[in-house]
């Protein structure tokens, strides 16, 4: 079987256009353009529901195409599947690992599946248990590890076959904010090694601290694309005003702000105020008379972006 081609600098890892997925009636992916370059991270921010899973699907050519164009590395996934593959890493949204299994087990088995001989797998997982801070627990079983743990495991995995792309579905869902800070540190290095990273999240800092580049996605629909800070300058102010108010307090607030309040988002919890300066802005609903139960001055981030563009938050 011929070599298959290495993707030059100036060609798309991942290239699609119009790109759709159905199920049945249902639409779930609708219609997508978008391009992933060599070595960058690119991200798909968006809710449960958006679409980013079925996206992945397609993209790691596990699941047909419903309609429009879809390359990865230059290949047609219908018909290179098994070489896009080869290339290819996959975190899935849940671990499966082999719970009976050793954690050097896990990588062992799973580098044979891509015909590696039996020495290099064991080379490379001391190699990739060194990597992700596991090396002393690879004779332990998976089942007693921690999720942050089974996590770093799963990305070691995905590594085992050297890959020029990595697909990282939802990859610190559950993990507490110090297991995820370990992951993002360990895909700054692929990242650093040439690794081109696509990933799906609906953490907005997640996507912040990773992705160079990033399209939020809404009922299967890219509703904006760009750079986090390009994303966050072009749609949001400089700093939110997080309001915790009385029931008679939480109208006319623009009112008294003018053009202080460059948006007013009332949400059931709290009110938001988008504004260039939020201690100017308190103060002055202070001075009128406004006492907030609470309050918070916070720089805009991309889920002030995402609550602008689709008018409900990424939790919702």
């Amino acid at each position: 079987m011929p070599e298959a081609p290495a993707v030059t600098p100036d060609e798309p890892v991942i290239a699609a256009v119009g790109l759709r997925k159905r199920f049945g009636t249902f639409e779930a992916v609708r219609g997508l353009d978008f391009t992933v370059t060599r070595g960058e991270c690119f991200g798909f921010l968006g809710p449960n529901g958006a679409g980013k899973s079925s996206l992945m699907r397609m993209i790691s050519s596990v699941s047909p195409t419903s309609d429009g164009r879809l390359r990865i590395f230059g290949l047609d996934p219908a018909t290179d599947g098994p070489a896009i593959r080869a290339r290819m890493g996959v975190v899935p949204q849940t671990d499966n690992l082999d719970q009976e299994l050793t954690v050097e087990e896990n990588l062992i088995i799973y580098g044979r599946y891509f015909d590696l001989p039996r020495s290099e797998c064991r080379a490379r997982a001391r190699e990739l248990l060194d990597f992700v801070k596991l090396a002393d627990r690879a004779g332990s079983r998976v089942e007693p590890l921690s999720g942050g743990m089974k996590r770093r495991l799963t990305i070691a995995r995905s590594l085992i076959n050297r890959p020029e792309l990595l697909l990282l579905d939802e990859p610190t869902t559950g993990l507490d904010p110090q297991a995820r800070h370990v992951l993002w540190e360990r895909l700054y290095q692929l990242k650093e090694q040439g690794v081109t990273l696509v990933l799906t999240t609906h953490y907005m800092d997640e996507a912040e601290q990773l992705c160079d580049r990033l399209v939020v996605m809404d009922h299967g629909v890219i509703v904006a694309e760009g750079s986090p800070r390009g994303l966050i300058d072009e749609h949001a102010t400089r700093e939110v005003l997080e309001l915790r108010l009385a029931a008679s307090d939480r109208t006319g607030i623009a009112g008294h702000l003018g053009d202080l309040a460059v948006r007013v988002e009332d949400l059931p919890d709290r009110v938001l105020v988008y504004t260039p300066d939020g201690d100017a802005a308190l103060a002055i609903l202070r001075a009128a008379g406004i006492h907030p139960v609470g309050s918070l001055v916070r720089r805009s981030s991309l889920e002030d972006v995402f609550l602008r563009l689709t008018g409900r938050t990424l939790t919702d």
